[in-house]
């Protein structure tokens, strides 16, 4: 987990350093996603079975149905599908060894009644891997009965309610075991993750049908497992933030000129071997220092985050646009891909709807991209120069919402290779 780069690089590391720790032919990790109360499968590892996909996209579990992760002292447990001489697995009728006829229940045993397992069969019941077991049952210490669907929890154990014949399934039991066997896997042990003092998901650990089944310490070196899955999360989830702050403006929340400055070299990159076309805005957002003056620097902020606004939601016009801040009243928008009339477009319609803010003066912008004749851009200084003469002149126009575009005004070209006279011009052009 130390070596991974992105968080999919993580949870890939773990599933499969867990998998491989408890012994088993499968494993997954699952985030609980408490605002929508339900567990979401984060990565799926080792022999994955029918549907079952490395990355899933929308593979969720709705949480009350597995009350165990929120437990407030949570522990590992296991589950067993292997079915034993005197019961078949719910759901598995006809699938493997033992007899076809109605189940048998030990003393002590609580486990549903077979039209309960047949129907969570037959409506979808029978989960895929990683749900956690919705009910812990006892056997601490003589380890899981082929055959039967139990539960170890480590550290503690909840006792049976002693009857032969069960009036109430808990959720999940029957229909785990069928969803085990279908799959081809005979045992699972899963761990809950606990981040920061409570339970972030779950560790899920399978093996096939045949393999040794787990026990009470494979459930005891699970918990082990997953506190040192959690250990590398809270890592990852750290460097992400300090990422974030890295490449984020903290007043806007848009890109900062490091997050800018990467994406256009990048983009220039791409640009030089694929032709893509790269197109810069640079934005001036006009009246920022009489609204600081004036109302209070209070106002000030509240413009610059309402223009902020503004640029994202003109910017999303624009497959994979980033816009930014570069500081003070100046922000950009950088897309790759789409041709100079559509960033003209939405830079347009940006232009428009700035003029229409209750504070400030409009917007006043430069654009140069590599789709207009504007010469060779081999670095992104040179789009930045060409951008910043266009935006001067759109600012010396003194014109609200205006947009000068570089190529499509022969002037830009003159002032960004002029260097500007002594004591004459104001102007000075980034990376100049």
């Amino acid at each position: 987990m130390a070596s991974a780069v992105t968080p999919q690089d993580v949870w890939r590391a773990a599933a499969r350093g867990a998998c491989e720790a408890l012994g088993g032919s499968f494993a997954a990790l699952s985030l609980w996603e408490r605002d929508l109360g339900r567990l979401r499968v984060l990565v799926n590892v080792g022999a994955l079975a029918e549907g079952e996909e490395e990355f899933p996209d929308d593979e969720t579990y709705p949480v009350h149905r597995f009350p165990e992760i929120t437990d407030a002292a949570p522990g590992a447990w296991v589950e067993t599908a292997e079915p034993g001489p005197e019961r078949t697995v719910p759901g598995a009728e006809g699938t493997g060894p033992g007899p076809a006829g109605p189940e048998q229940v030990e003393p002590g045993d609580s486990l549903p009644l077979p039209e309960q397992a047949e129907e969570q069969a037959e409506t979808g019941g029978g989960l895929p891997p990683p749900d956690p077991a919705a009910g812990r049952t006892g056997g601490g210490n003589g380890g899981p009965t082929p055959g039967r669907a139990t539960g170890l929890a480590t550290g503690r154990t909840t006792p049976l309610a002693a009857a032969a014949e069960p009036t109430a399934a808990p959720h999940g039991r029957g229909e785990r075991a069928a969803a085990l066997w279908r799959r081809g896997r005979g045992s699972c042990v899963v761990a809950p993750v606990v981040c920061h003092g409570r339970a972030w998901g779950e560790l899920y650990v399978a093996r096939p049908r045949g393999a040794a089944v787990f026990d009470a310490d494979d459930a005891d070196f699970a918990t082990v497992v997953a506190s040192a899955v959690a250990a590398g999360i809270a890592q990852t989830e750290r460097l992400e933030e300090v990422r974030r702050l890295a490449f984020t403006d903290p007043l806007t929340g848009l890109a900062n000129r490091r997050a800018v400055d990467r994406l256009l070299d990048e983009a220039i990159g791409r640009h030089r071997t694929e032709h893509v076309v790269v197109s810069l805005v640079v934005c001036d957002l006009n009246g920022l220092k009489r609204v600081n003056d004036t109302q209070g620097h209070a106002v000030g902020d509240r413009l610059l985050e309402r223009f902020a606004t503004l640029l994202s939601v003109c910017g999303a016009r624009l497959p994979g646009a980033l816009a930014g801040r570069l500081g003070g009243d100046e922000f950009c928008l950088v897309a790759v891909g789409p041709g100079p009339d559509e960033v003209i477009a939405a830079v347009t319609e940006l232009c428009a709807r700035a003029d229409e803010l209750e504070t400030g003066e409009g917007v006043a912008c430069g654009m140069a991209s590599t789709g207009d004749p504007i010469g060779e851009v081999r670095s992104a200084r040179r789009l930045f120069r060409l951008a910043d003469a266009a935006q001067y002149r759109a600012k010396a126009a003194r014109t609200r919402g205006a947009l000068v575009v570089a190529g499509r005004d022969d002037e830009v070209l003159r002032l960004a290779e002029t260097p500007p006279r002594r004591g004459a011009d104001r102007r000075r052009f980034r990376d100049a």
